[in-house]
This record gives C-alpha cells, structure tokens and sequence, in this order.
C-alpha cells in the first residue's frame, strides 16, 4: 500500500486516512482566522474592556495581550508540525508525557471548544437580534428569549452545515477570510469619514475608566486585567488548525504556518478596527449608560442606517466564526472518542460515507445549548447576562489550561524533542516559559467575580451575577480527576493506534 506524504505521517503517528484530506494550507489557515473573528470578540466582549480599564484596556491591552498569545501560537506552531493529527493538543501530551497529561490536556480542550462554540453562537444571536430589532423599527423587540431562540437556530444551523456540506466548509473558511478582511475594512472607513467629530490622541491612549464596581484602589491590579478578556477572548480558538492538520494537504509546514499567522494577521486587523471605535466614541455618558455596549458608539457616532450596517456585518461574521467552531469542536470530539476517552465513543468516533464525523457535531452542539441555558436571565437593570461572560471565561479557562499542559512538557522534553519542519530552535526555552506564566496568570483572573454583586456576602450580591466559570470548570476538574482515579486510569492509555507500522511502508 503506498500511501501519500501526509497520509504516511498520519500513519506514522498510528491513524489511518479516514477524514477527506481536501484542504489547502490557506483554508488550514482561515479556520482558525475565522474562529479568532475580530468581527465577533471586538464587538460582542468590547464592553468587557470598556467597563474595566477603559480605552487603555484597549488601545495598550490589546497588542500587549497579542504579543503574549503569539508567543503561546509560535510554541503550539512547532507542536503541530511535529504531530499533524486531529486530536492536536490532547495528542501532543499524551505522546511527550503520560496517558494522565493526554485525559486532563483532552477533557479541557474539548469542554473549551464547545463553551467557545456556545458563547460565538450566542454572541452572533444576540447581534442578529439588534439588527432584525432595527431593520423591523422596533417590531422585533430582541428580547433575551428572542436571543436565545436565535441562538438555538444559528446553533442548528452550523450543525446543519456541518453535517451535509464538507466540501463547501473549506471554501466557506475561504469566503470568511475574505468577508472579515472586507468587513473590517469597510467599518472602520465608516467610523474614520462618517462621524462630525472623533476623539482625541488622549483620550484613546490614556484615559481610564472604571464601571466595574470595584474599587479604584484596585484598578491596576485587578479591574484592569479584567479588561483583558477582550483580546484573550477574541484570539483563541487558534488550535483548530491542529484539529483539522488530517485534512489539509502539507499539514506538518502548512498548518504551522497557519496556526501562527491567524493570530498575527488578527491582532493587527483586530487592533485598527477596536481604535477605529475608540476614536468614534465621542458620547462617554451613553456609552457608559449602557455598560460599554459597543453599539452604543455606533448610535451616538453614526446615522442610523450606517449602524444598522455595522452591525449586519459583524452578525454575519460571527455566523462564519461560529460556523468554523462547530468544525474544530467535531474534530476534537471525533479524535478523542476515537482513542476512547470520551462515554459513547463509539458512537462520536464514527464517520459517515461522507468522512464526515457526524455524531461528534451533533453531540457537541447540544451540549453547547444546555450550557449556554443560564444566559436566559440578566441581572437587574441589565441587557447582557452575566453568564455570557461566566461561558467566555470558559472557553477562555479550559483552552488556554489545554494549551499550557503539552508546552510545559515539549519544555520539558528538551532536545528529546524531535521537531518537524518548522521548529523555533533554541529560542523554544524562553518562549515557553513567558507562554506558561502568561497562561497561568489569565487563568487567575477569569475565575475571579466580574462584578460586586457577584461575591457571597456582599449587600447587593445576587446570583444571576455569580461567575459560573470557576464553579464549572472545578467541577470538571474535580470530575475528570475522579473519574481519571477511579477508572479510566485502568484503561486509557492515550492514542490508540488505528493502523500497522507496516502500513507506513510502501
């Protein structure tokens, strides 16, 4: 049996060929391009940062924060070049560590997936309802259950696609490279030649705010860092070209490539649009009264007409981005199951005539609805649940954990470590421990309350403002960790080969 480049590799590293390897190194890299989308974490999450810290959360926290997550893609960039496989992450630390690395590195990874894939779709649901909201004068009166029914459609539909239409996803991916690059372009040409007047150079580069509750006293330390789920909301997901290296052709140099460059290309298009806002925010008291809702630049900056068109593009790029999550997310679960970690993984690791892992898609969309079920209820008096943000920090919590595990151990591999084509060197050492300590430190932050309302105790303290994310992701921890105690460490012993060494010899 002869077997070509890329399918050789793959059996090298024990699988066989089962996914339809179609996808050239551009749609490798339009994935994740598409699943990081600066048309929906610089909108949907734009308050995040507003409330806490201001347009310096923003204007200095963003390419600060960028860097940061390079540095973390650059390390995951040479992982994937040295094992191109569907399982990507989990994969990678059950190989250079031990079967426990690979079910923890696993369950983080896909639980980050699916909270990313929930809060995208969530995201994009609530936009398409301010744009039917206004396209309808008011007649659609985007309520939260409107948004959440949207958001069950919009999740329907990328299965939907998912399902029946492989081929066109990859050229889908291309199409969402081109409509974010568009889009961008055009929003931003709005907001420099429509508004009557812009923000000063001051304003943009030093002015703080601080509508989080908290104390001013702890601006620095602790309100500010908050903000900084913007940008580390907005550039994740870049895994996905890990999770899909078994269908691009050239995986083990294309998929790096496009690993590093999604976050690259992203930063620099996210951080001119997110200053194109911040210059357009002229009404601080508006933007401020409706908690740093990004629409609020757009109605106080625009005509009503060039707003509505704003955000109709970004609707319809968070319907690319989740699209793209829901491919990634099948591909983890399909790859997982298929090594036998995941209850029914049988079922999850089959694919249909099509190669196609359909009971993966399926599964993992609805798991993404019933967490995403709490974003039904905001507190008093405002618009967004907090439990929108409890899903980001999820997916933020349990991707970034996945990502740190298999770079601490390529660390400490040390030149063990057989590096593919592209590969950092030397310099891998240093990277890795900036990428280690940045990751530990996010993850610090994004357990913690986001509002005081949110803490047990406090006089106003309710629960519909209690972020969910440490409570969910220690369970899940502790869950995993008695499950990996008391049974799987008797049977899961990491990948499991799904073809001969021989086989790999034509």
């Amino acid at each position: 049996m002869t077997l070509d480049e890329d399918s050789r590799r793959l059996a090298e590293l024990g699988y066989k060929q089962e996914l339809s390897r179609t996808w050239s190194g551009f749609s490798n890299f339009a994935i994740s391009f598409s699943i990081i989308s600066i048309l929906a974490g610089c909108f949907t999450t734009f308050g995040q940062a507003w409330n806490n810290g201001g347009p310096i959360a923003i204007s200095w926290g963003w390419p600060l924060i960028s860097a940061f997550i390079l540095i973390i893609g650059f390390c995951m960039s040479e992982l994937v070049s040295a094992f191109p496989t569907a399982g990507g992450i989990y994969w990678w630390a059950a190989t250079m560590g031990k079967p426990i690395h690979g079910w923890f590195t696993g369950w983080l990874n896909l639980i980050g997936l699916i909270a990313v894939t929930a809060s995208v779709d969530y995201g994009c649901a609530t936009f398409l309802n301010i744009t039917l909201n206004r396209l309808t004068g008011g007649a659609w009166e985007g309520t939260l259950s409107q948004a959440f029914g949207l958001f069950v459609v919009v999740l329907v539909l990328h299965a939907l696609i998912n399902v029946f239409s492989h081929s066109l996803i990859s050229l889908l991916q291309n199409v969402s490279v081109w409509w974010h690059v568009a889009g961008a372009a055009i929003i931003v040409a709005i907001l420099v030649f429509a508004p009557s007047e812009h923000q000063t150079l001051g304003f943009v580069f030093t002015e703080t705010i601080n509508n989080s509750g908290f104390s001013d006293s702890s601006f620095w330390f602790y309100v500010l860092p908050l903000g900084f789920l913007l940008t580390q909301y907005t550039i994740t997901g870049f895994d996905a070209c890990a999770h899909v290296s078994e269908e691009t052709q050239g995986a083990a140099m294309s998929a790096a490539k496009g690993l590093w460059r999604s976050i690259f290309y992203s930063a620099i298009g996210g951080w001119i649009l997110l200053l194109a806002f911040l210059f357009a925010a002229t009404n601080v008291d508006e933007i401020n009264k409706q908690f740093g809702f990004v629409g609020a630049i757009f109605d106080t900056a625009l005509p009503a007409n060039l707003a509505t068109a704003i955000f109709a593009i970004s609707t319809i790029g968070q319907f690319f981005c989740g699209m793209s999550c829901v491919t990634s997310m099948s591909r983890m679960m399909y790859a997982f199951s298929r090594d036998g970690a995941v209850p029914g993984w049988r079922l999850w690791s089959r694919v249909n005539r099509n190669r196609t892992p359909v009971n993966a898609i399926v599964a993992g969309c609805a798991v993404a609805g019933l967490i995403t079920l709490p974003a039904l209820y905001a507190p008093a008096g405002l618009g967004t649940p907090i439990a929108f943000y409890a899903v980001v920090s999820i997916a933020v919590i349990g991707l970034y954990l996945a990502f740190l595990i298999p770079i601490w151990l390529r660390l400490r591999m040390g030149d063990r470590f057989v590096p593919g084509p592209w590969t950092l060197g030397p310099k891998y050492k240093v990277l890795a421990w900036i990428a280690i300590i940045e990751i530990a430190v996010i993850s610090v932050y994004f357990i913690m309350p986001l509002s005081p309302a949110g803490i047990p105790g406090s006089a106003d303290f309710t629960w519909t403002a209690v972020n969910y994310a440490p409570l969910a992701v220690g369970g899940v921890l502790l869950g995993i960790a008695l499950w990996w105690t008391l049974s799987a460490r008797k049977w899961f012993t990491g990948p499991r080969r799904t073809v001969d060494v021989d086989e790999t010899i034509g």
